[in-house]
């Protein structure tokens, strides 16, 4: 009987028209093969070789499952949508997020102040959780994705290191939660309004479009691309 446990199923040929291709199922031994040209089909798990030319939509060969859509101009949109996540970033930690007033006192504070006061409070976890998801997640995210995408759009070799911070960016993704401290600011801003008055700050609308142009740099970036591109300095 044949081992096979050192043998996959991969992409061997094209057909299709359309920039539309279906991959054709054959076994290659995975032995110096380069893992890193490897897809797996989201529905039914099948593993495939990406071809080296470019293919707007590539297919699964059993189940027809999009494997890869190709996104245009991916460096120049997500070093775009990153730059001014960067700017709304800057605005958020510089200029009050709200300011509450009751009993002619005013109170102004900062998403950072705000932080410091739950320490304060000895709410260390959730302060520590707070700072980790909003600030300082988010911050390493945008400034790796410069540091990966302008060496890129400049037109040279990729950064040093730039695939492990890649790989880094992408298991801190699960962990950027703006959007969730984005609801709990709103639920409390509902259930304090008949207890004082409320005035939003510039902070609370930039840190609110942070989130969505955040949730853009992601989606215009075609990772695929990306790692075609840092492949080159090997």
């Amino acid at each position: 009987m044949r081992n096979t446990s050192a043998q996959d199923h991969t992409l061997s040929s094209l057909s299709g028209r359309n920039g539309i291709a279906t991959a054709q199922q054959h076994t290659k031994a995975v032995v110096g093969f380069n893992t890193n040209r490897l897809i797996a089909c989201h529905d039914c798990d099948l593993l495939h070789h990406l071809p080296e030319h470019a293919i707007t939509t590539l297919l699964c060969s059993r189940c027809g499952a999009v494997l890869h859509r190709q996104k245009p101009a991916t460096v120049e949109r997500s070093l775009a949508w990153i730059t001014a996540a960067l700017i709304l970033f800057i605005l958020s930690n510089s200029f009050p997020f709200l300011a509450i007033r009751s009993s002619g006192l005013a109170q102004e504070t900062i998403l950072l102040s705000g932080i410091h006061e739950l320490w304060k409070q000895d709410m260390h976890s959730l302060a520590v959780l707070v700072l980790l998801t909003c600030v300082l997640i988010p911050l390493v995210q945008m400034l790796g994705l410069l540091y990966i995408l302008v060496p890129l759009q400049l037109g040279g070799r990729p950064a040093p290191s730039a695939g492990s911070l890649y790989r880094i960016v992408q298991e801190l993704a699960p962990w950027g939660m703006m959007e969730v401290f984005m609801v709990g600011i709103l639920v409390a801003l509902v259930k304090l309004d008949h207890l004082a008055t409320i005035v939003l700050g510039i902070s609370v609308f930039s840190f609110a479009a942070l989130i969505f142009v955040m949730a853009a740099a992601f989606a215009s970036l075609d990772p695929v691309l990306l790692w075609d591109r840092l492949d080159q300095r090997r």
